[in-house]
């Protein structure tokens, strides 16, 4: 069993990710095998410019066919292969019970209330959304909608929109089955059917499933069922029923986690990630559920990722160096200020005010201005 070393793992991580602007076709990124997760506006936008030699617009981007934004994974959005939807959304098809009611996530007790089981409650609703999303609709009025026709208990009360609305993890778990996307760049949240409306399918599809986890491994490995499990969004027994065959194990920081068989020369020898980039919050390399790895000290852990709020994240020579927020004066000017953990060179520097002006250019901003904290 080979043994390797933190840098090692970040440095093969980089590289697997296309952090070095190897690639210049946005569909050619392995990033697209697992989805690219778009949070918040123009976050999918800056993760591209952090990968692409060439120039990126939100604009361009968004309006591209061959790319569909859908919430899938753990019930974020994300843009996936127009051409892939359909391995995606079976991959999404819970393998059992266990498994549906694991991804109901933090409402898993509303829908236990409602004496429904979960695989019941999440193709009642994929029904009614199908029924009701036949056109281009605002999540709003596609909830108000839904919650007329499936049963009270897979709904609740919002004192805030003084409304009746479906739970919001199972609406956002059942609308890929339900054949309905999100209309990218769109504000407020607004679904509409998907190209082709594929019939909604309930059986599980073990092989779907499996390539997924593979996805993760060869993106954020080496990993444990663990991580898997985290980032699919079920438990990490479900997890292994989904693990692929063709994995290595790798002993790292003590213990052994798994590797697809043909990353592991890749992992031993890496590229050296002599590059700075600035990532958006919720870019692809943030999603590693082994955060310690990313960032070992955890009061800087809790500048990366909080509760609320998310900044951007400074990677520099194959660290998490800092992280970065912007304010937009109009749309004439962005203002950047990029906070280092440590002092950095002023090579260092240099490069990531020139990464400014490539996140300032995707997000449509003429001017920018660079203060660091």
């Amino acid at each position: 069993m080979i043994e390797v070393d933190r840098e090692q793992v970040l440095a093969h991580r980089i590289a697997a990710q296309g952090l070095h602007r190897d690639v210049a076709d946005p569909a050619g990124l392995a990033v697209f095998d697992l989805g690219l997760q778009s949070t918040q506006r123009d976050t999918a936008a800056i993760a591209l410019a952090a990968r692409l030699p060439g120039p990126v617009t939100e604009e361009s981007f968004v309006e591209d066919p061959r790319f569909v934004l859908a919430w899938t994974h753990r019930g974020a959005p994300h843009f996936h292969r127009a051409d892939e939807i359909g391995q995606v959304t079976a991959a999404l098809v819970p393998l059992d019970e266990d498994d549906a009611m694991a991804r109901m996530g933090w409402q898993r007790k509303q829908v236990e209330a409602a004496g429904m089981g979960a695989l019941d409650g999440l193709f009642t609703a994929a029904r009614a959304i199908r029924k009701v999303v036949t056109r281009v609709m605002t999540k709003g009025a596609v909830s108000e909608a839904v919650t007329k026709i499936i049963p009270e208990g897979l709904s609740y009360w919002c004192r805030g929109c003084q409304a009746t609305h479906i739970l919001e993890q199972v609406m956002r778990l059942a609308a890929i089955h339900g054949g309905v996307r999100l209309e990218a760049g769109a504000q407020p949240a607004t679904l509409a059917p998907l190209a082709g409306r594929p019939r909604m399918r309930t059986t599980p599809d073990p092989v779907a499933a499996t390539a997924a986890v593979r996805d993760y491994l060869h993106l954020h490995g080496p990993a444990t069922p663990k991580e898997a499990a985290d980032f699919v969004g079920t438990k990490t027994a479900i997890a292994k029923r989904m693990w692929p065959d063709d994995l290595t194990p790798v002993r790292f920081a003590g213990r052994v986690v798994w590797l697809p068989s043909g990353d592991v020369a890749a992992l031993e020898n890496p590229p050296e990630p002599d590059l700075v980039r600035l990532l958006p919050p919720w870019d692809p390399f943030l999603q590693s559920r082994d955060r310690a790895v990313l960032v070992p000290d955890r009061a800087r852990q809790k500048e990366v990722w909080k509760i609320l709020g998310n900044p951007g994240a400074l990677l520099a020579g194959g660290e998490v160096a800092g992280v970065w927020r912007t304010k937009g004066s109009g749309r004439k000017r962005l203002d950047f200020t990029i906070t280092a953990f440590d002092p950095l060179p002023p090579a260092a520097r240099k490069a990531a005010e020139e990464e400014a002006e490539r996140v300032a250019r995707a997000r449509g901003f003429a001017d920018l201005r660079v203060s660091w904290g």
